[in-house]
């Protein structure tokens, strides 16, 4: 009998676990032995933040390599056919959304190991819940180019698809780059684009913000604010 795949969501900050984690989640993580992780370092803290009840030196901790190849996957998937409940723990936040977790689950798909996603903090779904901007049809970009002019270039592509599609584009930056990236966003978009900054999810200095392109120019940031904050960025062109 095969064990069962757990997508175990982890905190975003240092809140408590129980204020982003409900107990049925917390129970379930309580008792895994093994766990695939993003970043072991990040694991173990994480573990530690749950009151993991047995000592992490007896628990199998094993991490996601660089890149994964189709014997990692089933190298590492091989508590399950033992018998033995395996976690899936991302560096924050969702295993599997935006994160290399998702080839690890479509091979447990393949060979018919039961997954089980698990209820927990999702930075990108909680910014666009908290938004305001369209709920319905939105995309998930990952990172922009970090230089000139195929930043501005990528964002201009990104507004003309959300004018087109009534999509809202979601996208992220490493913190010491948000500066950069509003400053790009305010002078390339146009005055009617509706733009969000979601930072610190979950978090007590948590901090959202959604207004017009126009609005961001009228009343900017002080480009310190956001510099080592992680802020999901939303943008939505409805004209």
């Amino acid at each position: 009998m095969s064990g069962t795949l757990y997508l175990l969501p982890t905190r975003l900050g240092e809140a408590p676990w129980p204020a982003v984690l409900p107990a049925g989640t917390h129970e379930i993580a309580c008792r895994l032995r093994h766990f695939v992780v993003e970043n072991a370092k990040t694991a173990r803290a994480a573990l530690k933040w749950l009151d993991h009840p047995v000592p992490l030196r007896e628990i199998a901790i094993e991490q996601l390599p660089e890149p994964l190849a189709p014997a990692d996957i089933d190298r590492l998937l091989a508590p399950l056919s033992h018998g033995n409940d395996l976690g899936l723990l991302s560096e924050a936040g969702c295993p599997g959304v935006a994160d290399p977790g998702a080839l690890l689950v479509r091979r447990a798909h393949e060979r018919g190991i039961p997954v089980r996603p698990l209820v927990g903090p999702s930075s990108l779904l909680l910014a666009l819940m908290a938004s305001g901007l369209e709920g319905q049809r939105f995309a998930f970009h990952g990172y922009l180019p970090q230089r000139e002019p195929e930043r501005s270039q990528r964002i201009a592509e990104l507004e003309r698809e959300s004018r087109q599609k009534r999509q809202t584009q979601l996208f992220i930056e490493t913190p010491y780059r948000n500066a950069a990236l509003l400053e790009a966003l305010i002078a390339t978009c146009r005055p009617e684009t509706m733009l969000c900054l979601a930072c610190d999810l979950t978090l007590p200095t948590e901090h959202i913000v959604t207004r017009r392109i126009s609005e961001w120019r009228c009343r900017p940031a002080r480009a310190d604010f956001y510099a080592k904050r992680p802020t999901v960025f939303l943008l939505l062109s409805e004209r």
